[in-house]
């Protein structure tokens, strides 16, 4: 993946905004060299619906934001919020004090990869409701379910588990399932931003039951932006194909570079270090991510006003001529 170099100081970066930052000389050659010039415009429309619609995305570094762009280019992925593939999202850097923006994977990012790799028949993620689970096979080992058809009454039941499978084109299939009592214990551990359980300090928190419920000062919400309070269950199903592909799967080397970047900022020079701080208004960013095709609410393009979409349409025609 390419990335853009020092050419632009941080001064000169902070006196623009991100629409004029990608009209500079410099950053019109680079994107015209990574992405092409048949796909620059497509590119260009993306990356700024994308820093439009969020405003604190708008204060971050805003090489972070290309650079996520770029990698997300280089992956053949787009960060439309009704596709869910990936996310630029605002983080708080603690060592700069700044904002940057971090490159979030998206389970149906996965999903994408897996498939274009040649190596997958079918790959799948789902959750399972109170009576679906009935166990393992003795002699296999293999899990059993036994699923709800009507859908109104299975979505009213409680979500008791996850599961994820993949089958190769030779025929090999693997399956994985945890509990949601699993998955809280894992995103418990490996997220600093969630917490299962109530805790104290300068910033103290409510159990995440006590959360799901509401019971919670509102003025507090920003404590709760993680995606794991926010979007649990497609952040559950993201994990759940991270652990299967990962431990039985094949991997090409973009879904290699996906796996490894998921969840961090790019640097400039192609490295990469993780971030788990969101922003305080993160909330506002992720009440479309990820949502099952079935259960789309309105994205955030639709906010956008006629005035913002003819700026961003000159703004690309002045990147082109």
């Amino acid at each position: 993946m390419a990335t853009v170099n020092n050419s632009l100081t941080k001064q000169e970066e902070k006196k623009t905004s991100f629409s004029n930052f990608l009209t500079n000389e410099f950053v019109k050659k680079k994107i015209y060299e990574t992405v092409g010039s048949i796909d620059a415009q497509k590119f260009m429309t993306n990356i700024l619906s994308a820093v439009t619609n969020n405003s604190t995305l708008q204060e971050c570094n805003q090489m972070s934001i290309l650079n996520c762009a770029f990698l997300g280019q280089s992956l053949n992925l787009t960060p439309s919020p009704q596709l869910g593939q990936y996310y630029m999202v605002p983080f708080n850097d603690k060592n700069t004090g700044g904002k940057v923006a971090q490159f979030i994977l998206g389970y149906k990012g996965y999903v994408q990869l897996a498939i274009r790799s040649g190596y997958y028949k079918d790959i799948g993620v789902f959750d399972v409701k109170e009576g679906e689970f009935k166990g393992r096979d003795k002699f296999t080992g293999k899990y059993k379910f036994e699923f709800i058809e009507d859908d109104d009454i299975r979505d009213e039941k409680e979500t008791i588990g996850y599961g994820a499978y993949f089958e190769y084109l030779n025929g090999f299939t693997k399956s994985i399932y945890w509990s949601k009592e699993k998955m809280l214990n894992h995103a418990d551990k490996y997220s600093q931003a969630f917490s299962r359980y109530a805790t104290k300090g300068k910033y103290p928190k409510v159990s995440y039951e006590d959360y799901k419920k509401g019971n919670y000062n509102k003025k507090d919400e920003w404590l709760y932006s993680s995606f794991w309070y926010k979007s649990f269950d497609e952040m559950a199903y993201k994990t759940m194909l991270r652990q299967l592909i990962s431990k039985w799967g094949i991997m090409s080397t973009e879904m290699q570079e996906a796996y490894a970047k998921d969840m961090a900022e790019i640097k400039d020079n192609g490295d990469y270090k993780y971030i788990d701080n969101p922003t305080e208004t993160f909330e506002n960013d992720v009440k479309s991510i990820e949502q099952p095709e079935d259960k789309n609410i309105p994205v955030q393009e639709e906010n956008v006003s006629e005035k913002q979409i003819q700026t961003n349409n000159d703004i690309i025609n002045d990147f082109f001529n």
